[in-house]
């Protein structure tokens, strides 16, 4: 059976979503079709308009309807405090999870020079600018535990040092709840490298 042109954009459409392939997307295009018609227009319209109206803000870099995002424009963040991280979706992981004050500057990603993605993609001319206006005092970097991150985290913390400012990175290690003996080698490496004194 062949498959209507609108349908077939439909699905092609909904195959540029993050582990979407085919099939995933030709349920997904027959669900809304033939049982949820109103989900679909409430989605082709919240889609639009976040399309339209979503940008980065402007000192942060993190996904924002407003100029500066509700986080940079609190005056109850701890301005000293500047947390490097790789997407919009680390923010609202860190947000949930701790008590973390401060504010965040997110990348966009990591260097990747294989992939042509240098410093000048990630922001890092911008980065550089909050570091030399002497409100940050310590740089908390929390890029991904990758060996893209990990590159990216040095590259970062050379630019803090540079300006005279401290750099620290988060802990990677054994997750809570975890068993030794299933841990892989390089998280127990990190961990055992990271301890702390009790």
């Amino acid at each position: 059976m062949s498959t209507s042109r609108l349908i077939g954009q439909l699905i092609e459409s909904l195959r540029c979503l993050p582990g979407v392939g085919p099939k995933s997307a030709q349920r997904m295009a027959y669900h809304l079709l033939e049982h949820d018609r109103d989900g679909g227009r409430a989605l082709a319209e919240a889609l639009g308009k976040a399309m339209q109206e979503v940008g980065n803000c402007e000192s942060c870099r993190t996904l924002s309807e407003e100029r500066l995002c509700e986080l940079c424009a609190s005056e109850r963040r701890d301005r000293s405090l500047l947390c490097v991280v790789e997407t919009p979706a680390d923010v609202q992981a860190l947000e949930q999870s701790i008590a973390y004050q401060g504010l965040y500057f997110v990348l966009m990603g990591h260097l990747s020079p294989l992939d042509g993605i240098g410093p000048e993609a990630l922001g890092l001319d911008m980065l550089e600018r909050r570091l030399q206006n002497g409100e940050v005092g310590e740089l908390i970097l929390a890029t991904n535990p990758t060996v893209e991150g990990e590159a990216t985290a040095h590259f970062i913390s050379e630019m803090a040092h540079g300006h005279g400012i401290r750099a620290t990175r988060i802990a990677h290690g054994v997750p809570m709840g975890g068993e030794l003996e299933y841990i892989d080698s390089n998280t127990l490496s990190h961990a055992f490298a990271g301890r702390q004194d009790v």
